[in-house]
């Protein structure tokens, strides 16, 4: 059985496929280097949904920052000066608001209270997600509501792809939303290693009360939060206590253990993405090369079993991809400008 790794990006405008692809698994070898760790990346397929709702990718040679496709925050390395500040008092604060939230959105059924105001809210700054939650359609949105079941069923047909493979899938921001949802409601059978979440808003009671509706209309009935029944061997969520979007950020409190005994474990994290001087904690690039993900990395990569013709063959194509991505006509427009 070969490993193989699926990824989910979350919300916003992206660059395009290939790129982003490769952004992210430049982010993975550099921690794993950077953590000293020696293993070699197995097969990485990235589920890219961003062009479902946005005509045109960003593009990374737009100079104008006043362009709708200029792209901020590409991918860069570390700054080896990164200053890690102690956040304990915000950590504590968090936790009691974290708390506070579901007692006071959240009622027993896990049905919301004052929806306005978190519809407020989620219309002003996650417009994604408003999409993707959007339940009265019309003829007028229907290409509003058809978003949701065109960004799912990209993600299903991945892992229905690599069935008979050993999956790891990593899911970032909004797209941990949408990995749940397809592993619970429309995968519930499909077999997913290890389960990797980061800068994640599920803890969230606008997301739960979400969750939980589906499952009322698709089970006839809501006991609690789960694991997806198909992760067999870990979750693991990571989130940077900085980062707003996985404010409820403990989400060992919130789902339960599925049949395999598999809850998430919390990893609180430093994201360290800076670009321009700015730092942003929510980033996946800074995620994927924290010390605490690069150590769950190497286990899942050591782990499998290949041949020593297997591991050649897949040493020798990296080493082709390299080599290709080096002297493609991308790279040498970039480097001129």
């Amino acid at each position: 059985m070969e490993n193989v790794i699926i990824a989910i990006h979350g919300l916003g405008n992206k660059a395009p496929k290939p790129v982003l692809e490769n952004w992210w698994k430049q982010a993975i070898m550099e921690g794993l280097t950077h953590n000293s760790y020696k293993a070699v990346l197995p097969k990485f397929e990235m589920v890219y949904w961003a062009d479902i709702l946005y005509g045109k990718p960003l593009d990374e040679l737009e100079t104008n920052p006043e362009s709708p496709y200029f792209l901020k925050e590409k991918y860069v390395k570390a700054t080896a000066d990164f200053a890690v500040e102690d956040h304990s008092t915000r950590k504590k604060v968090v936790e009691f608001l974290a708390r506070q939230m579901n007692k006071l959105f959240l009622n027993e059924d896990f049905s919301l209270n004052y929806s306005f105001i978190t519809d407020t809210l989620i219309s002003k700054y996650f417009k994604d997600l408003e999409i993707y939650y959007t339940e009265n359609c019309t003829f007028e949105n229907k290409h509003v509501c058809e978003a949701k079941v065109l960004i799912r069923e990209r993600l299903l047909k991945t892992l229905e792809k690599y069935k008979d493979e050993n999956i790891m899938l990593l899911s970032h921001s909004m797209g941990s939303i949408v990995a749940y949802d397809v592993l619970t409601f429309l995968a519930p059978q499909l077999k997913v290693n290890t389960f990797v979440t980061m800068g994640s808003p599920l803890g969230l009671p606008v997301v739960i009360s979400k969750i939980a509706a589906e499952q009322k209309q698709r089970m006839n009935h809501v006991n609690h939060m789960q694991t997806p029944p198909g992760v067999v061997k870990n979750w693991y969520n990571f989130s940077d206590i900085m980062d707003k979007v996985a404010f409820e950020y403990k989400l060992s409190g919130d789902f339960s253990e599925n049949s395999f005994g598999v809850k998430p474990i919390d990893y609180l994290v430093v994201n360290n993405y800076v670009i321009d001087g700015e730092r942003n904690p929510h980033k996946s690039y800074g995620y994927l090369r924290t010390p605490e993900f690069s150590k769950v990395m190497n286990e899942f990569i050591l782990a499998e079993k290949l041949s020593l013709k297997e591991k050649v063959v897949r040493k020798t194509l990296q080493i082709v991809n390299v080599i290709k991505e080096q002297f493609s006509p991308e790279k040498k427009e970039t480097s001129a400008a």
